[in-house]
């Protein structure tokens, strides 16, 4: 029985978690334990692998027709509009094929599953920004208010998934901190199921890591929309 649910570039698994919770076999793919750049494939399975620039290291392998669905959340530094305004404190310039090597692993994995067997589903998401210049308009686009959030990023989502339905319709009254994109959890503010996450790795990784996490309200509907199974 299909049962697996890969979440690509997952971080938190925030996305997947109403799936975990249902009873699917979730997988979160994320550094450090996966690297999508290292996976391998064969007629009946995909290879899921880590380790150095130079090596490969098997961590996991399923067989296609298990593959219920394809969450994919890469990482948005590279696309990221707000990038302009991190160039003038001296970060690094933005790197477009770097950014575009993740995508297009996580995308190649989806192509693969697609070939070998039919997915139920598959999405890839990122906050709006450069991403459209690679690979279009998105399907759908929401503000993360519209599914119960005290936020306004909009995020851009491609893919294969019938359209979840927003459960706020009026726009919140939100602080000055939310208009310019999204409200920045501090320090203890994180949701507390997610904070021995965010914990775990380095303080100058937090604050993004915290950005990146699904609002559960959206997570929800998503998967209202696309399972088959009731919460």
């Amino acid at each position: 029985m299909k049962n697996v649910i890969l979440d690509l570039c997952g971080g938190s698994g925030s996305w997947s978690k109403p799936y975990k919770d249902a009873g699917f076999d979730v997988r979160v793919i994320t550094l450090p334990k996966y690297d999508v750049t290292k996976t391998r494939f064969s007629n009946d399975y995909i290879w899921l692998g880590s380790g150095g620039p130079n090596i490969y290291c098997l961590v996991d392998i399923f067989r296609y027709a298990d593959i219920y669905g394809i969450l994919v959340a890469p990482p948005c530094t590279e696309f990221s509009v707000a990038k302009h305004a991190e160039l003038k404190h001296n970060t690094k310039p933005r790197d477009f094929a770097a950014g575009m090597e993740i995508v297009e692993a996580c995308l190649q994995i989806i192509w693969q599953v697609q070939i070998h067997a039919k997915l139920e589903f598959w999405a890839l998401e990122n906050p709006r920004g450069y991403l459209r210049r690679f690979l279009g308009i998105p399907k759908y686009t929401f503000y993360q208010w519209q599914f119960g959030a005290q936020t306004v990023k909009a995020t851009d989502i491609w893919g294969y998934f019938n359209l979840p339905t927003p459960t706020v319709k009026t726009k919140p009254v939100l602080d000055m901190h939310d208009h310019r994109n999204t409200k920045h959890y501090s320090s203890g503010a994180y949701p507390p199921e997610y904070r021995d996450y965010i914990y775990s790795l380095p303080s100058n990784q937090r604050r993004a890591a915290g950005r990146a996490i699904t609002p559960a309200g959206f997570a929800k509907a998503f998967y209202r929309a696309n399972s088959r199974r009731t919460a």
